[in-house]
């Protein structure tokens, strides 16, 4: 029987909530694009449980509507500080659209999973509202649409390069990252009495200030300045070396201040805060949450992100992956955020107890989930690194990749009396597990994790990233050599068969990457095949703000180096190159044929369609061969033709 509890125990969402906490008014309002979930893993909730734990009077505003009175805007009135604006878990636009720019029919973080219920752009749109309507309140942006649109960036949905949004939303300052470092100080500044307009010193946060203003000193922060939005807008190139700086102060122990000239206003983005330790990441997550949606979103059905997470327990934060394509590290940082232990089987004990808990923890991880407790040896060396990944092109040796801690807490969770078993749903990073690519790692810990790993914690299916096959675009993915996920797979299938657990290998494959040719599709299809794999889960590569290759992908130049790469853009470029994905499929055969046979590669296509035995050519390939050219006169025109195009 579930068990009612007060309408209180969850942050107040209207006046009669804030009355029955017997408040005469509220210091902040937080507006999400989200529905309410009262849940570590929900942003709007942290954020709104730390303004609570400092003091504050908090009230959140969750999805409100922008196209009528506006009166979900006007419910609380004027906060005594500020409102705080955040678009919700995702960036709208991503939320809202497919790579291929469609309308997604359904919103995974709202209630019955309708879509619709927030505007695209909703950081500018619920800011700009507020700017209207209490033109002298101070507004806080934050989030991971806000933290990645911080500096002038290419939207891929409008086609355009556009400014900070400080700029397009009005707002007054910008906290970037994972927010809760910036907004304590934030708001224990305000509590000693700093005005709002005073806060130009707070770490990880940005603001916009009159050119003919001095930028504010501080003794402790060297200045760097970025190529003015005015230049990128007229030489790509310069945006795109704007673009390492960005990355490389974003990930540094100690960073420089980024100082980038916007029309009449400079944007300063101060540097930002080291690495959560793990008494402050634990603070996070023990705040009292009830670990439930509010309770008006009953009649409208289940949120359906909640649903696949109600259950999960996350580790630790950050990736030091660094991949070309992924924005975990420019939000949650290239350094691991690791909870205590304690901490984490707390959380596991809360969810035994939760309402219809059956014994079974759909996932124990993290942005990658075999990261937990992974981190430098000689920090001090760390301190001084501006590499945007710990592991490519080599593992640093300095980087300390034993997975016991994560193993022993595995067994711990496994033990517990009320769990009958606790899945990783978390994808896992093959390399740091693979001798071949982790060649200073400690092989018996790998051996000992994926033990563990694959007889208790694999739902059937295990996750893993291998991104691409081709070498070229694997470097620009910052990802291992194919011949490792190769290398992976053999131990993984001889763990598998020693103890008979017929559990498929998942692996992620990305199309249309910058670098990537319609001939690397084709190689990836036969290499896939010939591995056994018929894929199910693939994407298409969506520019995103604040990564290495949304910036080729506009700019055409690689930002560390500046050299030109080719990137599929055209619709009509992008579906041929997601084709070879489905080669098994009846409908893509045909075309496939004709497509390799006017390419001249009939070697490849009699692998990747073939139902003879290797050694025996297809009757109709024979047929065709003969008008063509020989093989070696193809290749060399097709290297050939492959340079010129790159040139171009």
């Amino acid at each position: 029987m579930e068990i009612q509890r007060p309408i209180t125990d969850w942050l107040p969402t209207t006046m009669k909530e804030v009355k029955k906490r017997e408040w005469d008014e509220v210091d902040v309002v937080l507006i999400s694009g989200d529905s309410y979930v009262d849940h570590p893993s929900f942003g709007t909730a942290v954020i709104g449980r730390i303004i609570e734990s400092e003091g504050y009077k908090i009230a959140i505003v969750a999805q409100p509507n922008w196209s009528d009175d506006l009166r979900d805007f006007k419910k609380f009135g004027k906060p005594k500080y500020f409102f705080g604006i955040t678009s919700g878990c995702m960036d709208t636009m991503v939320n809202h659209y497919t790579a291929g720019k469609r309308r997604r029919a359904t919103d995974a973080y709202t209630a019955g999973g309708q879509s619709g219920h927030r505007p695209d752009y909703a950081v500018n749109v619920y800011s700009n509202i507020i700017k209207k309507l209490y033109p002298d309140t101070p507004i806080l942006i934050g989030g991971i649409e806000a933290s990645l649109r911080r500096v002038t960036h290419y939207d891929y949905w409008s086609d355009k390069l556009v400014p900070t949004i400080l700029e397009s939303s009005k707002a007054d300052l910008l906290v970037y990252g994972m927010g809760e470092q910036p907004l304590r100080e934030v708001l224990q500044l305000l509590k000693r009495g700093v005005p709002f307009h005073q806060l130009t010193m707070v770490k990880q946060t940005a603001y916009l200030r009159p050119s003919e203003d001095n930028i504010p000193k501080n003794k402790n922060w060297d200045d760097i300045n970025l190529n003015s939005h005015e230049v990128c807008l007229e030489d790509k190139k310069a945006f795109a070396s704007n673009f390492k700086h960005i990355e490389q102060e974003s990930n540094k122990t100690f960073a420089k201040r980024i100082i980038q000239k916007v029309g009449t206003r400079n944007l300063i983005i101060n540097p930002p805060f080291q690495t959560m330790t793990e008494k402050e990441i634990d603070n996070s997550f023990d705040l009292p949450y009830t670990r439930l949606p509010h309770p008006k979103y009953k009649k409208r059905g289940p949120i359906p992100a909640y649903e696949m997470i109600k259950f999960s327990i996350n580790m630790h934060r950050g990736c030091f992956g660094g991949c070309s394509f992924c924005t975990i590290s420019a939000h949650q940082g290239k350094f691991i955020a690791s909870r205590s232990e304690n901490s984490i089987l707390k959380e596991l004990d809360q969810i035994t107890e939760m309402d219809g808990f059956k014994g079974y923890i759909s996932d124990i991880g993290g942005p990658s989930a075999n990261m937990y407790k992974l981190k430098g040896i000689d920090m001090s060396i760390c301190d001084k690194c501006v590499a945007p990944s710990c592991i490519h092109p080599v593992v640093c040796s300095n980087l300390d990749t034993d997975h016991t801690a994560m193993t022993e807490l595995y067994k711990k969770v496994d033990e517990h009396p009320k769990v009958k078993k606790a899945f990783v749903g978390s994808g896992i990073r093959y390399d740091l597990l693979t001798p071949s690519y982790n060649k200073k790692g400690n092989k018996e810990s790998m051996k000992q994790y994926m033990t563990q790993l694959q007889r208790r914690h694999v739902s059937g299916r295990l996750k893993v990233a291998p991104e691409h096959t081709a070498s070229d675009t694997l470097k620009l993915m910052r990802k291992p050599s194919f011949d490792h996920f190769k290398e992976f797979k053999k131990d993984y299938d001889k763990i598998d068969d020693k103890y008979n657990l017929n559990q498929k290998l998942i692996p992620y494959f990305i199309s249309s990457h910058p670098g990537c040719e319609e001939e690397d599709m084709a190689n990836l299809a036969v290499e896939t095949k010939e591995l056994g794999f018929e894929l199910e889960q693939v994407q298409d590569f969506t520019p995103t703000p604040m990564t290495v290759a949304t910036v080729i992908y506009y700019s055409g130049f690689h930002p560390y180096t500046l050299k030109q790469y080719y990137t599929p853009k055209t619709k009509n470029e992008k579906q041929k190159q997601q084709r070879y994905f489905f080669w098994y499929k009846k409908e893509n055969q045909d075309w496939i044929k004709d497509t390799l046979f006017k390419a001249k590669d009939p070697t490849l296509l009699a692998r990747l369609l073939k139902k003879e035995p290797t050694n025996q050519k297809p009757k109709w390939l024979e047929d065709r061969h003969k008008k063509t050219t020989s093989d070696s006169n193809y290749n060399k025109k097709s290297k050939a033709n492959r340079k010129n195009r790159k040139k171009k």
